[in-house]
């Protein structure tokens, strides 16, 4: 664990499947693609995926649940209870 991250709980009432509201709008043009990318590579045991919005290489819930704490980046699918 990173000493100047402290450990977060991951939140219970939002699934590894569900993004940050605050950090993915549902209204997104895009966010049936994003989701889609985002469970494809969750069944798949993969750990990112490729942003159909924007190219870039997006981290996975689990693959942030794995890690064990959050990085405070404001990553879009960080699984921890916000502050």
């Amino acid at each position: 664990m990173n000493p100047a991250t402290p450990f977060r709980e991951v939140d219970p009432e939002r699934g590894l499947d569900q993004p940050r509201p605050d950090r993915l709008n549902p209204l997104h043009p895009q966010y049936a693609a994003i989701m889609a990318a985002h469970r494809m590579a969750l069944n798949s045991g993969e750990g990112t995926y490729l942003d159909p919005a924007t190219g870039f290489i997006v981290i996975t819930a689990q693959a942030h649940a794995d890690r064990g704490f959050c990085c405070e980046n404001g990553c879009r699918h960080c699984p921890y209870r916000p502050h």
